[in-house]
């Protein structure tokens, strides 16, 4: 794992739609990191998003400017606070947070519904108004309860929200995790339990975002699954294996094979890289990525 913060903890510190600027480091160096992100004409058969927590060290504007010039069209994980930033640059919210209390007290857990539930009926209305659509939600830890006991307070606790996110076209979106290595006991930690809620639910407002990085690591054979459940899926997030940085040819995965895999399905949303730059030059370790990606 990294030794920046991990997304654990920046997650915890926006959960009010705040985004971390951090002040580490002259802000030259990102400057010239910006200046070699040039135009490149993408194929445009994948949407390009980038997850803010993984670039502390720049400002929202930077990176949103960055994103921009690499053809990148949305930033993932802000909240309604950073939202007019991404306006100013034509950017999308592809998937919103700040509804959540965190990534382990879930919709599985019936003492913590009340909370939830008038989190999320205040957020919904804010998500829709500001032109996005995907709110992230998570299962929470397992806390000893077994698959079913899990899926059925999920549908309990999620049931009373989905009408309220189908008059205002907001999806509620579950993310995959890995209980392996980063999130031991977290509950949706395999796509065919996230599949069996979504079915559960029987609603359109109601999907998946699926973490390659994270089911790479908790059940692998990322392309047979992506491909046997991609009616439930609605987002996905990048990140080099083992280690959660570059997705080039340091790692396992072979991203091109699954971004083909992705387009095979008809997707039509976004995929945001999720990995934590180890290169110096960040900004040119994401346009590698996203060039990676374009298929």
């Amino acid at each position: 794992m990294p030794s920046s913060p991990t997304r654990r903890t920046v997650i915890k510190n926006i959960l009010a739609g705040t985004a971390v600027a951090g002040t580490a480091g002259p802000m030259g160096c990102f400057a010239a990191e910006e200046k070699q992100a040039e135009n490149v004409a993408l194929k445009g058969n994948i949407n390009h998003s980038v997850c803010r927590w993984c670039y502390q060290d720049l400002s929202l504007d930077e990176l949103c400017a960055a994103a921009k010039r690499i053809g990148i069209k949305g930033i993932d994980l802000v909240g309604p606070k950073d939202w007019p930033t991404l306006k100013k640059y034509g950017l999308d919210s592809p998937m919103c947070n700040g509804a959540e209390i965190n990534l382990t007290d879930g919709f599985n857990d019936p003492q913590f519904h009340a909370t939830l539930q008038k989190n999320y009926a205040a957020m919904i209305p804010q998500v829709a108004a500001a032109g996005h659509r995907n709110l992230i939600c998570f299962s929470g830890s397992r806390r000893g309860m077994s698959d079913e006991t899990g899926l059925a307070n999920c549908v309990t606790g999620l049931t009373p929200l989905l009408t309220l996110a189908a008059k205002h076209k907001v999806v509620l979106v579950m993310e995959l995790l890995n209980s392996k290595i980063d999130h031991k006991d977290y509950q949706c930690d395999r796509t065919a339990w996230g599949a069996a809620l979504a079915k559960r639910l029987g609603s359109e407002n109601f999907k998946l975002l699926f973490d390659i990085y994270h089911m790479q690591i908790n059940e692998g054979d990322v392309i047979r699954n992506l491909t046997d459940y991609h009616a439930y899926i609605a987002h996905y997030h990048t990140a080099g294996v083992p280690g959660r940085h570059e997705i080039d040819e340091s790692q396992e995965l072979y991203y091109p094979a699954i971004m083909r895999a992705i387009k095979a399905t008809g997707f039509t949303g976004y995929v945001a890289q999720e990995f934590v730059p180890k290169q110096a030059d960040k900004i040119a370790s994401l346009q590698k990525a996203v060039q990676l990606c374009d298929v």
